[in-house]
């Protein structure tokens, strides 16, 4: 439910009764990943989605119950064979959801901590004993909590450590507890779902094709941050959709700022005095994706000053270049979406590859890289 938090807080800054159904568990080909959600208030006013518009229709009318009964309740949603207009997933898959009135101070602090873009882990229980249901911890980044699982100190406990560490990674997903802490007795389930600052990505060169990867970049929900060491051309006025803009050498600000596992970095100078410093540097960092313009002829070029200057083949390897997909892009914007999605296929594991006649899934279940949203 953290990915609608801000609305959520809102309503909860008014006080507005309301309730929140939650992706707990998928099978098979389904729309929405474990964490995704629905949110309905008393008016009747929704936000957010848990399938894409399958089931839509029956969990807003559990939204509603739950807000008039104060009940948490898990429902499984699934094709059906015997009418294909019934309720249910027409892709074939299978989701349980998660409904629970948005009250107390658990819930509240954790759409606050993420619509604040602070690090955040919820901790709720989507299946064991009855009264465990829907009860959930806040855990912070330094491993504190607040709420509880009613008198279950070791497994407050535990439940804090293992969520502590899913949102170390930036994960969101599942793990099954005893109830008594240990992995032993009654099992209990619980969805742990983080919130993590937006994830980064650095346009180095203030070209007309980097205004068009910033709006995209923004749209996919990155920080966008512009850096060119020409401050005539990285200017506010020429970027109004980036988040930051830098005035300075591009290696030289690439070394100092911070960068992680879900970071892509953006070379759009094709310079080589700017090229081959930036790439030298970029190529040994553990970011998710270092993509650079340029024609085939640049590319074999700046391959070669880059072994000169020490890069050695792994690292080489690493490169997008030239940078994008092949969509037959001419245009600005095309190239901005070319861009972007190389960048969503080698976060989500995709192949590129239309998939009109392929057999490949659709939706992809491979791990992402420890920090990924």
């Amino acid at each position: 439910m953290l990915d609608i938090a801000e609305e959520l807080h809102r309503w909860v800054e008014r006080g507005r009764d309301a309730a929140v159904a939650t992706v707990v568990a998928v099978g098979g080909s389904a729309p929405r990943q474990p964490g995704a959600a629905l949110a309905v208030d008393r008016e009747g006013t929704a936000v957010g989605s848990v399938s894409g518009g399958c089931v839509e229709g029956a969990v807003y009318e559990l939204c509603r119950q739950a807000i008039e009964d104060g009940r948490s309740v898990v429902e499984r949603f699934g094709y059906s064979d015997e009418d294909a207009f019934a309720v249910g997933l027409t892709c074939g898959g299978v989701i349980d959801i998660l409904v629970t009135p948005l009250r107390g101070p658990v819930l509240a602090g954790a759409v606050e901590a993420a619509a604040a873009g602070r690090a955040a882990a919820l901790a709720r229980v989507v299946a064991g004993p009855g009264e465990l249901l829907g009860r959930a911890l806040l855990v912070r980044p330094d491993g504190t909590y607040e709420g509880g699982f009613g008198g279950h100190p070791d497994l407050d406990r535990t439940v804090a450590g293992e969520a502590r560490a899913m949102l170390d990674a930036g994960r969101t997903g599942t793990v099954e507890i005893g109830a008594d802490g240990s992995r032993c007795g009654e099992p209990v389930t619980v969805l742990v779902e983080s919130s993590v600052p937006a994830p980064r990505m650095i346009v180095f060169g203030a070209v007309d094709f980097a205004a068009a990867l910033v709006r995209v970049g923004a749209f996919l929900g990155y920080h966008v941050t512009v850096c060119d060491a020409r401050p005539v051309f990285a200017t506010k006025a020429r970027f109004p959709d980036a988040d930051e803009i830098v005035v300075d050498w591009p290696h030289r600000y690439l070394e100092s700022t911070a960068v992680d596992a879900r970071t892509v970095l953006c070379v759009l100078t094709h310079d080589a005095k700017f090229d081959v410093p930036l790439l030298k540097a970029a190529l040994r960092l553990p970011v998710a994706y270092v993509g650079a313009m340029g024609s085939r002829r640049t590319h074999e070029d700046r391959a070669r000053q880059l072994r000169e200057a020490g890069v050695g083949e792994a690292e080489l390897a690493r490169l997008r270049s030239p940078i994008g997909l092949d969509l037959g892009a001419r245009t600005p914007e095309e190239t901005a979406l070319s861009i972007a999605a190389e960048i969503v296929a080698t976060r989500r594991g995709g192949s590129g590859a239309a998939l009109t006649g392929a057999d490949t899934p659709i939706h992809h279940d491979g791990r992402e890289p420890a920090g990924t949203v």
